[in-house]
């Protein structure tokens, strides 16, 4: 498990979690996430710096940074990919602007 990393979820509203703990406490029990959501189910979610459009398997999903939370990694499902490359900047923004405002 890596920073960075999208698992499926066991969540009918909530389809994927990406990872978000750094890599250097991967031995705990739980993790840091946040929920990645269909873009056409969060289509009110307009502060795109906050809550960046991320691309996953060929479809497009809201990164709720509002709703970051802790799971159990063993309720984590299946790996689906990591999003370090293509994605870091923006989530790093988008967690930078929830805890610091900017």
């Amino acid at each position: 498990m890596a920073r960075f990393d999208i698992y499926r979820f066991d969540s009918s509203s909530v389809p994927l979690v990406l990872d978000v703990q750094a890599d250097l406490l991967a031995d705990l029990n739980s993790c840091v996430v946040i929920p990645l959501v269909l873009e056409e189910m969060a289509r009110e979610e307009t502060l795109s710096r906050l809550k960046p459009l991320i691309k996953v398997e060929g479809r497009s999903y809201i990164l709720v940074t509002t709703d970051i939370g802790t799971v159990a990694r063993r309720t984590l499902g299946k790996y689906i990919t990591n999003i370090e490359t293509p994605h870091r900047q923006e989530i790093i923004e988008a967690l930078d602007f929830l805890f610091q405002g900017f």
